[in-house]
């Protein structure tokens, strides 16, 4: 058996590194290179597909709407998707914005400060970053994405093209090196990632350079797709790496991606009985809840209504019936790993201190617990 030893084998030019199979050497074939999670839109724990229409709203895991505009607006995982991807995040125009120079509306994913830390923002080491999505309007022009840091002080705004209405088309933006600034590289938010769709001229900046004046985050040019009723407006694919190549989409396992997703938000879906639990007194009892994974930080966490209606959840009696009377819920000793749920005010014939008993969620599913540690 033969074998060939070279230092490099580039392509005609004498150039980067040919490509073996379409993809690149030690670029494409590198794990762990996109910093963004969830930039193909397969996760939704919280919609499950349906829409949102509010200001803060998570259209899927990781991807939420901002915005200050007059237009009403839907967003939400879509199955209109390119060649190779299964799922897009839709934005669509209900009503047209009246353009005024305070609105603006878009789309923002945030990385945290742990997964770019090692692209040094702000130190003389750092390394240019490349954005790479696909996506497609109805509404051709000029469109603007940018990089902010946590504190707004520093930002980066590109433009792109959309050619071709409705047709997805792949974009990717190199953004330099920056050596000044405040970029957190802890728990925090590392670096913001912002796809403006239409703003008032109170956000203008200039494009391709590193600004102080954040965050406004679009040029003179973004074309105001918010203006246009009905309009739609899908995005995929997003990968944000080191370099100043874009190489091919790094698809994680679905399992990989969710838990991914839940170190910021988790919902536990559960009909019957989901944990155990132990009277304390003749009226409260109380269970220990464990995330499915670690969380970012101690997150906020909300329990569905005490009851026994559909979809919501009571404590049981030792007899596995409902008691009574049904007392109220809260969440208590909250940490990164799970909480302590704490029922007060029931009335429940034989319970007694020590005793076993469960929470029982009512109907399926039920969204029994939710915890949100995002950034």
């Amino acid at each position: 058996m033969s074998t060939i030893a070279v230092n490099a084998i580039t392509d005609a030019s004498g150039g980067n590194t040919a490509s073996i199979n379409g993809a690149t050497p030690t670029t494409d074939n590198t794990m762990g290179r996109n910093r963004v999670i969830n930039g193909d839109m397969r996760i939704d724990q919280r919609n499950a597909g349906a829409s949102v229409s509010g200001n803060g709203d998570y259209a899927v895991d990781r991807f939420r709407v901002f915005e200050n505009t007059s237009a009403t607006y839907t967003a939400q995982r879509s199955t209109t998707a390119p060649s190779n991807y299964s799922n897009s995040l839709l934005f669509t125009v209900g009503s047209a914005a009246s353009a005024t120079a305070a609105e603006y509306a878009g789309i923002e994913t945030r990385v945290e400060g742990f997964n770019v830390a090692d692209i040094g923002f702000g130190t003389s080491a750092c390394k240019p970053v490349t954005l790479s999505f696909v996506v497609r309007s109805s509404v051709t022009g000029t469109y603007c994405v940018a990089l902010t840091n946590n504190a707004n002080n520093r930002v980066y705004v590109a433009e792109y093209t959309i050619n071709s209405a409705n047709t997805f088309e792949a974009k990717s933006v190199t953004v330099p090196a920056i050596t000044s600034g405040t970029w957190l590289t802890d728990n925090s938010t590392g670096l913001k990632v912002w796809f403006d769709l239409g703003s008032g001229s109170d956000r203008n900046t200039t494009a391709s350079a590193w600004q102080t004046n954040g965050p406004y985050n679009r040029t003179t040019n973004q074309t105001d797709f918010i203006n246009n009723a009905g309009a739609t407006f899908y995005i995929t694919g997003v990968q944000l790496e080191a370099g100043s190549v874009a190489t091919s989409f790094e698809r994680r396992s679905y399992g990989q991606e969710l838990a991914l997703c839940q170190r910021y938000y988790q919902a536990y879906s559960r009909y019957e009985e989901f944990v155990q639990a132990q009277v304390t007194s003749s009226s409260a009892a109380t269970a220990s809840f464990g995330f499915i994974q670690p969380m970012r930080t101690s997150p906020t966490v909300t329990l569905a209504a005490a009851g026994s209606s559909t979809g919501q959840i009571a404590f049981l009696t030792a007899t596995g019936s409902y008691p009574a009377v049904i007392g109220s819920h809260s969440a208590l000793s909250i940490t990164t790993y799970g909480f302590r749920i704490l029922g007060t005010g029931y009335t429940a014939s034989g319970w007694a201190a020590g005793a076993a008993t469960s929470m029982y969620a009512q109907s399926n599913p039920t969204t029994v617990v939710q915890a949100s540690a995002e950034l």
